[in-house]
């Protein structure tokens, strides 16, 4: 893989030429920010920027600004690459607060099929797709559990866009018996080379069998038949050592900065 060639077109594909996730946001272009504006429930930060030392504080403060008349808490999604170096820094002197680093992760979506191909969840799990309402209940119990925050926002987010495009989402839910104890989506952005992994979590006392591997398998999957050759993940350590075994690449850090929230 050329990590540079990739990471450009990450950039392109998912930050300068965002599109809304949500039939509730709108992108808002100008020539330093690209940023998402949605409801209450739903995802508002900025994408993408492109600063120098000397215009950078006055655009933190704009979007500070523009997010605040809203009433709305948002995300800063630093990546490593980003400029200034300093952006990290000036976002927390601006009111900012850091959640733990993360590492952008790419892969070929034919490699990780590969990978996979003998991927198959524990005896007596089995692996449905989450696609109605019942199915986001369960998605939505496990994110609960395993993360440990409220799920109303996520809820909202995945009915929403469900009943306005039901193809840009895969959510699938490993069940033992009736107990749903692993979850993942897969988010599909029409016309991109990327399709992103999210929300993969599994109750404790079900790690270690197999089901993390099994439901990226699942997602690749749907990537493959809908056209996209990267699989891309915002990977914490734990799951970072998985995907590497699973043809994923390291490419860059993203640390979520919070205003607001």
């Amino acid at each position: 893989m050329d990590h540079a060639a990739v990471l450009a077109h990450y950039d392109r594909d998912l930050r300068k030429d965002a599109r809304p996730d949500g039939p509730d946001a709108r992108i808002e272009r100008s020539a330093t920010v690209v940023r998402q504006v949605a409801g209450a429930h739903g995802w508002n930060g900025v994408l993408w920027s492109g600063l120098d030392g000397t215009g950078a504080d006055a655009a933190i403060a704009g979007q500070i600004e523009h997010y605040t008349a809203l009433g709305r808490a948002f995300e800063w999604k630093l990546h490593g690459h980003d400029l200034p170096a300093d952006l990290g820094s000036r976002l927390v002197a601006a009111g900012f607060t850091p959640e733990p680093e993360e590492t952008l992760m790419v892969a070929e979506t034919a490699e990780v099929i590969a990978l996979t191909a003998d991927a198959e969840p524990p005896e007596g799990v089995r692996v449905l797709r989450a696609d109605g309402a019942a199915g986001v209940e369960r998605v939505v119990e496990v994110h609960e559990k395993v993360f440990g925050v409220d799920g109303g926002g996520l809820r909202h987010r995945l009915l929403t866009r469900l009943a306005a495009d039901p193809g840009s989402l895969v959510a699938v839910v490993a069940l033992a018996g009736d107990e749903a104890v692993s979850a993942a989506r897969l988010e599909s952005v029409t016309g991109t080379r990327f399709a992103g992994l999210w929300g993969g979590g599994t109750l404790e006392h079900w790690r270690g069998r197999g089901l993390y591997r099994t439901l990226v398998a699942h997602r690749a999957r749907a990537a493959a038949a809908r056209g996209h050759r990267y699989l891309q993940v915002d990977a914490l350590p734990m799951s970072r050592r998985v995907l590497e075994r699973l043809g994923f690449h390291a490419l860059t850090t993203t640390t979520p900065h919070l205003y607001g929230a």
